[in-house]
C-alpha cells in the first residue's frame, strides 16, 4: 500500500471527492486528504501549520471555485512558500480544458507540477504518486 504524507484537495465539488477517495482505496492508496472548499480555507490552513508542521506532500487544486480560486491560491500559496522556505508538490485539477488556463498553469511552471483533466484516472494517479516519490506501481 501506498501512503502520502499530508494532502490537500482544494476544490469545490464533493462528487470530485467522493470520487477520488473511492480512486485511492480501488487502488490501495493509503491517504486521509483534507478537502477544502475553496483557496482562501486552504491558505489559512497553510498559514497556521506552517510554523511548526511540514507543508502537505501534495496539493491536488481546481481551477474555478468560489472565494478564492485555485489561480488566488496560487499567488497566495508562492508568497508563503516563499516565505517559510517549504513546499508541496502541486497538480491542478480542473474540468477545464480552455487554453487559458492551460497557458496559465505553464506561468507556474515552478510550483506546479502538471495540469490533468477532470475526471482523473488510474493512469493520472501514477504520474501524481510518481512525482511525490512513490515509485511502487500502483495497482
Amino acid at each position: 500500500m501506498k501512503k502520502v504524507k499530508g494532502m490537500y484537495v482544494i476544490d469545490d465539488d464533493k462528487i470530485y471527492h467522493f470520487l477520488l477517495k473511492n480512486l485511492f482505496k480501488q487502488n490501495n492508496i493509503e491517504a486521509d486528504p483534507k478537502f477544502y472548499g475553496n483557496g482562501l480555507d486552504a491558505i489559512e490552513s497553510l498559514k497556521k501549520i506552517a510554523v511548526t508542521d511540514p507543508f502537505p506532500e501534495l496539493i491536488l487544486l481546481d481551477v474555478n471555485m468560489p472565494i478564492m480560486d485555485g489561480w488566488q491560491f496560487l499567488e497566495e500559496y508562492v508568497k508563503l512558500s516563499r516565505d517559510m522556505g517549504k513546499a508541496s508538490t502541486i497538480f491542478m485539477i480542473s474540468s477545464s480544458n480552455d487554453e487559458h488556463d492551460l497557458s496559465k498553469a505553464r506561468q507556474y511552471s515552478n510550483v506546479v507540477k502538471d495540469y490533468l483533466l477532470k475526471p482523473i484516472c488510474k493512469e493520472d494517479l501514477e504520474k501524481i504518486f510518481l512525482a511525490v516519490g512513490v515509485d511502487e506501481d500502483i495497482i
